[in-house]
C-alpha cells in the first residue's frame, strides 16, 4: 500500500522542528515504531532538507512543501519542494567550517537522493529511506 501526506510550512527556522514532528507523527500513525531506524532516518533527512530551504531558498519564497510517502515495503520517500531553481550540490567542507555538511549527511543516510525540476515552479529535493 502506498500512503502519502504533504503539507506546507512558512520559510522560517521554527518550521524545521515542525516538519520533523509532522513527519515523525505521520509515520507513527502509519505503523512505524518509535525505535524504527527508518523513522529516525526519515526525520533526520526531512530536518536537513527543510533546513536547506530555510537557509538557502529564494529570498521572496514564503512557504515550502514537505511530503512523506510510505511505500509497501516499509521504505519511505521524503520530498521537500520550494520555488528556487538552483539545485543543491555537495561541496568540499573544511575541517573547521561549521556549516555545509547537510548534503553529505543526506548522501550517507539516504539509500538514494536527488533533485526533480518543477520547471518555473522550482524544484523538489527527494531522499529515499529503505526499511531494514
Amino acid at each position: 500500500m502506498l500512503r502519502r501526506n504533504s503539507f506546507r510550512l512558512p520559510r522560517h527556522p521554527a518550521s524545521v522542528g515542525l516538519a520533523r514532528r509532522r513527519v515523525r507523527d505521520q509515520l507513527a500513525d502509519w505503523g512505524h515504531e518509535p525505535d524504527d531506524p527508518a523513522l529516525a532516518d526519515a526525520v533526520l533527512l526531512v530536518s536537513e532538507l527543510a533546513t536547506n530551504v530555510v537557509r538557502h531558498g529564494p529570498f521572496l519564497e514564503r512557504e515550502f512543501e514537505v511530503a512523506v510517502t510510505a511505500l509497501a515495503d516499509g521504505s519511505c520517500l521524503i520530498e521537500v519542494s520550494d520555488g528556487g531553481r538552483l539545485e543543491p550540490r555537495l561541496r568540499v567542507v573544511g575541517e573547521f567550517e561549521e556549516a555545509g555538511r547537510g548534503l553529505h549527511l543526506v548522501e550517507n543516510v539516504a539509500a538514494a537522493w536527488g533533485v526533480w525540476s518543477r520547471g518555473r515552479h522550482g524544484k523538489t529535493v527527494w531522499a529515499l529511506v529503505t526499511a531494514d
